[in-house]
């Protein structure tokens, strides 16, 4: 079998290459994948990217995969789709996802693929890892029927959740983002819309997930007496100031973080290949296509990744192709 591959390393902060690999031979319990898709989250892949991972969390912001040390050089992802090449017989020529950076081929585990429903396109699984945070999130926060409900950040996470939120019986949910293009996005998931200063208050949640200083402080703003701010951004190495006076204590507002490195304690009783396996089958929904917004060819990625990182190419999910996968799988 052919035991070649191509990688895509960060060699340094805002630059990036493509590398030749060889594969190990696999071993027992072990599969070979052959990449059809990756995806570029771009939040926090263009954060490593541009060297923005502060020191103290080099650790904790390690991909299970991941070769090399911030800032760089670095192999870094977590969204791949491939086929089973060699492996047990019950996986070989099964579609699967695996939390690999972005590489045609490579050896894992087998405990490290999930297999991709029938019903979910190759092309659509690159989301599962992103929608898995929106899980965990919405694990994390509890909403009840009827509740009143912003999502703050119309990026890849903050679409997902939204996503997710519109399937809830009874509940008013908005999207609130800065760019009014995301409003097409909304429509597409079944969602409301609005511009930061036309959201709706009275919120019983607010999911925070823009990453900026001035979505909090406005998820801060929509929340009802006693309400709950979920934050689901990372800040980097940022600071972030915060209106804690007036009347933050007064009406005794929540400000609670969700993190997908954990699984939610509300839900002590799934383990990671639940949730990941949960969020696989959500991705029968159609609707989730409209967060795969840009495609590209693998041996493009050293052009493309500045161009995400600078905000020239305009991404929720950039999906990348690699020469076995194609676009109809999509």
């Amino acid at each position: 079998m052919d035991r070649s591959g191509r990688a895509f390393w960060i060699d340094s902060p805002g630059r990036g290459e493509v590398r030749d690999v060889v594969l190990r031979e696999p071993g027992e319990g072990e599969v070979v994948v052959r990449s059809l898709y990756s995806g570029v989250s771009r939040g926090t892949e263009t954060l490593v990217f541009r060297g923005g991972v502060p020191e103290s969390q080099h650790a904790a912001m390690r991909a299970p995969f991941q070769e090399g040390d911030f800032p760089g050089p670095v192999k870094y992802g977590y969204l791949s789709v491939g086929v089973v090449e060699e492996g047990p017989e019950r996986l070989v020529g099964r579609t699967v996802f695996c939390l690999y950076p972005h590489q045609t081929r490579y050896v894992v585990p087998e405990a490290a693929v999930t297999v991709v429903p029938d019903s979910v396109p190759a092309g659509r699984a690159v989301l599962a890892g992103t929608v898995e945070t929106a899980v965990n999130a919405l694990w994390d926060a509890r909403p009840l029927v009827g509740d009143r409900i912003a999502v703050v950040g119309g990026g890849m996470v903050g679409c997902s959740v939204a996503a997710l939120l519109a399937r809830f019986p009874g509940v008013r949910v908005q999207l609130v983002d800065a760019d009014p293009a995301r409003a097409k996005t909304a429509e597409a998931l079944g969602v409301g819309f609005a511009l930061p200063q036309d959201a709706l208050g009275g919120c019983d949640l607010v999911v925070h997930a823009s990453a900026t200083e001035q979505g909090l402080t406005r998820s801060l703003e929509l929340l009802s007496a006693e309400g709950t701010v979920l934050e689901l951004s990372w800040y980097g190495d940022r600071r972030v100031a915060l209106p804690l006076g007036e009347a933050f204590h007064s009406r005794r507002l929540v400000i609670r973080s969700s993190q997908v490195g954990t699984v939610s304690p509300a839900r002590a009783n799934r383990s990671y290949a639940d949730r990941l396996a949960l969020a696989l089958d959500l991705l029968a929904d159609p609707a989730l296509d409209a967060l795969v917004t840009g495609e590209s060819a693998f041996e493009e990625l050293p052009e493309v990744m500045p161009r995400l990182a600078s905000g020239e190419i305009p991404a929720l999910c950039h999906r990348v192709r690699y020469p076995s996968g194609t676009s109809r799988s999509a």
